[in-house]
């Protein structure tokens, strides 16, 4: 079974190349072994294009090596027809004769179905290696299907004293509480995600892009909050560079709980994950209703003698890291 963990882990590793591109499908990763040698690995392309499983068996230079090889994937092959034919026919029609599989495809268009097939054919095969690492990585979507809306991940910076904005500002732009190194992280982490939410407060406090300017990589679509639906058109989250979405009275009943409304809002447009990005009351909101699956807070080297205090989160910290002066902490629900 090491030598399976082994394998697996490689699959994740290589499934990241795919991190941001590969939705509405899941951001799979494959490497196939023979004799204790990789010759050949592969992970989601952009949606349209060849899944992982495809892009491994291509990549085999000797193709009869294929019918003594072992294929590791850290999902359960596809067996139905979408943009792409069904990856299990295809490791069954190259006559590979072992599949070790990390966790199995919990979408009801597979859900077991890929694996019947498999064995239906004489294939061996194993499942449930490295099954939570799995899962874990294929979060967004696990999440997207089973929990029917995206996966929520909120973000903020902290001072020292816990505020998350000064009370007052002389400009309409960021007062920047963290470094440029934490910056360009939370740039990064832009474009791994379907969609990026902020409230109408912060809007209009900051006039943000909510665009990849640091990092390279494709822009989220931009979700404002903004009751009235009256914010200037002319500030810079309704430029040309993004979509954006706006959650407003004409859609949303803001006399009711308001993160479960926009949970399913952005499920009906097929949206798997969000970053919320502050300010506090819209942070809050999600945390009040107990809907988000990790926390990111950066707590700068910074103090304001008054200002706005940081969302109160209940949640159990699962890493910590210090980017200069700056210390980030992760956070997931109890």
């Amino acid at each position: 079974m090491k030598i399976h963990e082994k394998y697996i882990k490689r699959c994740i590793e290589v499934a990241k190349n795919g991190l941001g591109s590969t939705r509405p499908n899941p951001m799979v990763g494959c490497v196939i072994v023979y004799q204790d040698t990789i010759i050949g690995e592969g992970f989601t392309s952009p949606y349209g294009g060849a899944h992982a499983e495809v892009n491994a068996i291509l990549a085999v230079k000797d193709q009869a090596l294929l019918k003594k090889a072992t294929l590791y994937v850290t999902l359960e092959p596809c067996s139905h027809y979408g943009k792409t034919p069904p990856c299990s026919n295809l490791i069954i029609e190259k006559g590979i004769p072992n599949v070790v599989i990390g966790t199995i495809d919990t979408h009801s268009k597979v859900a077991g179905k890929g694996i019947d097939m498999l064995k239906a054919s004489g294939c061996q095969v194993t499942v449930g290696v490295l099954e939570n690492d799995c899962k874990n990585h294929h979060k967004r979507f696990f999440t997207f299907h089973n929990k029917k809306r995206p996966y929520i991940i909120l973000k903020w910076a902290q001072t020292v004293n816990n505020l998350i904005a000064p009370l007052q500002k002389d400009e309409q732009k960021p007062v920047w509480i963290t470094n440029t190194l934490s910056r360009q992280l939370v740039h990064k982490w832009r474009t791994e995600e379907h969609a990026i939410l902020v409230g109408y407060n912060t809007v209009m406090a900051d006039n943000p892009s909510l665009t990849v300017r640091d990092w390279t990589g494709q822009h989220p679509i931009r979700v404002v909050v903004d009751k009235t639906n009256n914010l200037p058109k002319t500030l810079n989250i309704f430029n040309s560079e993004a979509e954006t979405i706006v959650i407003s009275e004409s859609n949303t009943d803001f006399n009711q709980p308001i993160a479960k409304q926009i949970c399913n809002a952005l499920y009906k447009q097929d949206i798997q994950s969000v970053i919320i990005e502050g300010g506090s009351k819209t942070l809050q909101a999600f945390i009040d209703e107990n809907l988000w699956d990790e926390a990111r807070v950066f707590t700068g080297n910074t103090t304001f003698k008054n200002g706005i205090p940081a969302p109160a989160l209940l949640g159990k910290t699962t890493s910590k890291q210090t980017i200069l002066n700056d210390t980030l902490r992760f956070y997931e629900p109890y």
